[in-house]
């Protein structure tokens, strides 16, 4: 690398790699030393690479979405979570309202403690959607698989998400309405337990 390019990469690194590092965490399952490990190895990856990259964050940003899926193929089963005791499931965990710093910071550590028992892909799928807001096109040619997949996924995840942390659903804005079908093609399906 010549000492242009090394300076831009440099730039590059000190200026995006808190944003970077984000993305590589939530990918990791709320494990910053693993996203750490995965923004780095994506970094060495680009910096290879560098004098032919005309779009930098968007060429490390695929790196850590495709780094993140071979991980999950090759890993097969996740380990499960232990703790010293169950949770009580009548106790009420908020402290506050979500508007109070105090509650938005105990729905963050909720959401990342949720985030961290979804699978692998579901959390890609998650992140990529909403965090990134990415289109289900753009997220399914990231991720390498079809856009019935990367909808099904998603469809699965936030449904796990609600029975992994029922107190997110304080930052559901229809407060557990069901939507109606847009068009008069469907009837309206009552779902039995």
């Amino acid at each position: 690398m010549d000492a242009t390019s090394q300076e831009s990469f440099l730039e590059f690194v000190t200026n995006r790699s808190t944003a970077l590092l984000r993305t590589a965490v939530l990918l990791s399952g709320g494990d910053r030393h693993a996203g750490e490990d995965l923004l780095q190895n994506a970094l060495i990856k680009a910096a290879g690479r560098w004098h032919r990259i005309d779009e930098p964050e968007a060429y490390v940003r695929q790196i850590l979405y495709r780094q993140q899926v071979s991980r999950w193929r090759l890993k097969g089963r996740r380990k499960e979570l232990t703790v010293a005791e169950p949770p009580d499931p009548g106790a009420d965990t908020r402290t506050g309202s979500a508007t109070d710093a105090t509650g938005a910071a105990e729905l963050r550590l909720v959401m990342r403690d949720a985030l961290s028992r979804l699978t692998a892909r579901q959390r890609a799928v998650l992140v990529l959607r909403y965090f990134e807001d990415l289109p289900e096109a753009d997220v399914a040619r990231l991720l390498g698989v079809s856009v019935g997949t990367v909808r099904s996924t998603t469809h699965r995840s936030l449904a796990r998400l609600r029975v992994l942390a029922p107190e997110l659903s304080v930052l559901d804005p229809s407060d557990g309405e069901q939507q109606q079908p847009p068009s008069r093609d469907f009837a309206p399906v009552e779902v039995r337990p």
